[in-house]
């Protein structure tokens, strides 16, 4: 049977205040209990004994903050098995082991190899083994022990926040909460004073004060105004060890402002003021600006103003500017200077939000005197009406007086007027006015059927100052007379049936008239007396402002006669009496059995199997079609291209190239002018070729003077040798004209295209000298030779 052991913790009493042993936290007393039983477990099938065994201690204490330049001493391991033969081994392992806390695995010491911070870590929870060196077997079961690390007063209260903003009324009372600070100590709070924070105030007294122990600040003084003083900076200790010697301490500061109240009335600068407002002041001009003044700000300082008596308490006004608080005070009504120079009001300003805590104050009001001068100007004409309406009747002669308009100076000069028509409302010139006593009279007839109302301005100013000028609207309605002669509503053509019975309704006529009548238009139709008795048609008034044609006969001929022209006599009622005569047109047509209308041409009757308009109009849009055809082809024929001369891709005059410059001998004096040739001398060297267009100019080329007895042919090469150096000829092959080459001379064409050698005397040999830009013709005509020999 196997019995364990348990290791003994020992305290070494050698350094004291740097660690601390406390028993098992179950007892009570200082000394150990006699016996303890113990539940032992192990690999094999055992009985379990009761040990006796001594005092266990598990936990150590050590000091943070240690400042020793040795390592320092936390305790000692030792084993019962521990014969001091060195054939045990001590073994540390949990929080810590090896790095921070290190152990002679010979003797069991425990030492701290660093300083150690209880704020970072408070407990260290390690295991401790003992094992055979040799065998490696443990001769202990592991045992669990505690390191707690032992607090000091390491740190200094810190607040929550660097800087506190606050705020409260003025005129608060004693004892008003303002705000509460608050400061936290790292260190233990459960060890001695180091984490107890008392409050203290620093800066700030008489005005606030601070409670030691929560740290709410509070109002010192009665009735802080905040007109006198708004801001004020406090500072604020937290010191712990309950605020004793000694102790580590912390500072904040609190920024408190006295927000505002309405405590102050507003009070006018002055009791008494007084402004100049000129008569000619349109309503609701400003005449000037007021302002009572209030200490308060914002809404405490919001002011209203107001007229509470005075002479002139009807002609003014006065309204609040919300941005300025300035009282502004306008006209209401027209000022005269000649009725009334000057008004006196009282003004009251008054405070719109009121708190009731102040009232013991006074009146939260004040009121000011307000003299207001009326300044006299020199004011345009007044017209005695604000406009004018005229009547005249549209017959009245030129010249005629329709009205009067009347106007004033007003001021005490009375200077005299003169009166205008604005002719940019009376264009045409229709009315005038006596400029002396403002009479207006037409120049021009008046018709109401062309225009009813006329709308003009009259203008009055002052004979001594034209700028003084006023208007006035005229409007002229112009009456109505009897002056136009009814006619008919429309244009009347209508039909008779070749087979109408007598006595028979052949179409209704209605009249209209231009003219204006109050009582209602009543016309009346007739036919002229002359044509009444002799007429194929009657006539028969409605009374009703109608009348009916009738026919008079049986049956109508269109061959003897087509059409009639009937002449309708139309007279209204009014005074004078107005007549017109009007045509009606009658045609004679073909109608069937029903009446109804089948031709009204007397060539219809001649061939009555025609074609009726739908067949004739399709007829035509053929005709066109067929047109437009013809002309399409017409146009596609002469733009075919024409068919390429060679068809084959073998041919060889597939590569020939025409430029079209071949000149044409002594007719052709476009390419070229042949008095160049006669007279060398009068060689223009700026002249440009015709024959092309060169891309880019350059200077002309000086060439050499020829005698004046040079051969041709000696002004032929050196025009040659200057063409092959010029830099201004084209990169490609054209034919250059010289001489008398071309159509009309005695050498004819010197172009080897029109030669008339046969390709069979032609040897093409030399093309193959002359570079590789006739390799391709080389290439074809060798070619052909090769074939011709096979």
């Amino acid at each position: 049977m196997r019995t364990y052991h348990y290791f003994w913790l020992l305290f070494w009493a050698g350094q004291p205040h740097q660690s601390f042993l406390t028993p098992l936290p179950k007892r009570t007393s200082g000394f150990p209990e006699k016996e303890k039983v113990l539940v032992l477990s192990g690999n094999s099938r055992r009985d379990l004994h009761r040990s006796k065994r001594s005092w266990m201690w598990n936990q150590f204490f050590l000091l943070e903050e240690y400042t020793g330049t040795d390592y320092q001493y936390v305790g000692k391991l030792h084993s019962d098995q521990d014969k001091g033969d060195g054939s045990l081994k001590y073994i540390l392992s949990g929080d810590g082991a090896g790095d921070l806390f290190i152990i002679n695995e010979n003797t069991g010491d425990i030492q701290a190899t660093r300083r150690l911070d209880r704020e970072e870590k408070p407990v260290y929870i390690l295991r401790a083994q003992a094992v055979n060196r040799r065998t490696g077997r443990p001769v202990e079961p592991e045992s669990e022990f505690i390191i707690k690390i032992h607090d000091i007063n390491d740190n200094e209260p810190m607040f929550t926040k660097d800087v506190y903003n606050a705020s409260i009324p003025e005129m608060s009372d004693v004892g008003t909460f303002v705000v509460q600070v608050t400061a936290t100590d790292a260190d233990d709070p459960t060890y001695g004073n180091s984490a107890k924070v008392v409050y203290s105030i620093l800066q700030g007294q008489p005005y606030f004060s601070v409670e030691s122990e929560t740290g709410i600040i509070k109002t010192a003084l009665l009735n802080m105004d905040r007109e006198n003083r708004e801001q004020y900076q406090v500072v604020i200790q937290a010191k712990d060890m309950g605020g004793q010697m000694g102790g580590l301490s912390g500072t904040t500061t609190v920024n408190i402002t006295l927000t505002d109240v309405n405590d102050n009335p507003p009070r006018f600068p002055q009791s008494t003021y007084q402004f100049r407002a000129p008569e000619s002041m349109p309503s609701d001009s400003p005449i000037g600006r007021i302002k009572a003044n209030d200490a308060d700000v914002d809404e405490n300082a919001e002011i209203e103003y107001s007229i509470t008596e005075g002479d002139g308490y009807d002609m003014f006004g006065i309204i609040t500017d919300k941005d300025t608080q300035e009282g502004i005070i306008t006209v209401k009504k027209a000022l005269d200077f000649e009725k009334k120079n000057l008004y006196i009001l009282k003004v009251e300003a008054t405070n719109t939000h009121v708190d009731p805590r102040f009232l013991y104050l006074g009146p939260f009001k004040d009121s000011a005197t307000v003299r207001i001068q009326v300044e006299d100007v020199d004011e345009p004409p007044v017209f005695s009406r604000p406009a004018y309406i005229m009547e005249v009747k549209e017959d009245v002669p030129i010249n005629s007086v329709i009205g009067t308009v009347t106007a004033q100076d007003p001021d005490a000069a009375k200077n005299p007027v003169k009166y205008s028509v604005d002719r940019h409302t009376d264009m045409d010139r229709v009315f005038n006015i006596n400029s002396g006593n403002g009479s207006i009279f037409t120049s021009k007839p008046l018709d109401r059927e062309t225009l009813l109302w006329h709308n003009i301005t009259v203008i009055a100013a002052e004979i001594n100052n034209p700028k003084q000028s006023s208007r006035v609207p005229v409007f002229i309605k112009v009456l109505d007379v009897n002056d136009n002669a009814p006619e008919f509503a429309m244009f009347y053509e209508t039909f008779v049936c070749e087979n109408a019975k007598a006595e028979q309704l052949i179409q209704t006529l209605s009249a209209v008239d231009k003219d204006d009548s109050y009582s209602g238009h009543q016309f009346s139709f007739s036919l002229p007396p002359e044509t009444a008795s002799s007429s194929n048609f009657t006539l028969q008034d409605n009374r009703d402002n109608t009348a009916g044609i009738f026919t008079r006969k049986t049956r109508y001929n269109r061959h003897e006669m087509s059409t009639y022209f009937l002449p309708v006599v139309i007279s209204d009622n009014d005074y004078p009496i107005q007549s017109s005569t009007e045509t009606v047109t009658i045609r004679v047509c073909a109608c069937d059995h029903r009446g109804k209308m089948l031709s009204c041409n007397a060539e219809a009757l001649v061939h009555p199997t025609g074609l009726s308009t739908g067949a004739l109009i399709a007829i035509l849009l053929c005709i066109i079609i067929l047109l437009v055809t013809v002309v399409l082809f017409a146009a596609l024929r002469r733009q075919r291209k024409k068919e390429p001369l060679i068809i084959s891709k073998e041919d060889i005059r597939d590569n020939i190239v025409s430029y079209n410059d071949e000149g044409g001998g002594e007719e052709d004096t476009q390419a070229f002018d042949i008095g160049t040739l006669r007279n060398p001398e009068a060689i223009d060297d700026n002249k440009l070729r015709r024959d092309i267009v060169p891309e880019t100019l350059f200077m002309p080329r000086r060439t050499a003077t020829v005698r004046d007895n040079a051969d041709v042919r000696d002004f032929i090469n050196q025009r040659l040798k200057d063409n092959d150096t010029d830099p201004t000829a084209p990169p490609y092959d054209s034919l250059a004209t010289y001489a008398y080459e071309g159509n009309g001379s005695v050498a004819e064409s010197l172009s080897s295209l029109e030669s008339v050698t046969t390709e069979g005397d032609q040897d093409y040999d030399y093309l193959s000298d002359w570079g590789p830009r006739f390799k391709k013709l080389a290439d074809m005509y060798g070619a052909m030779d090769s074939d011709r020999d096979s």
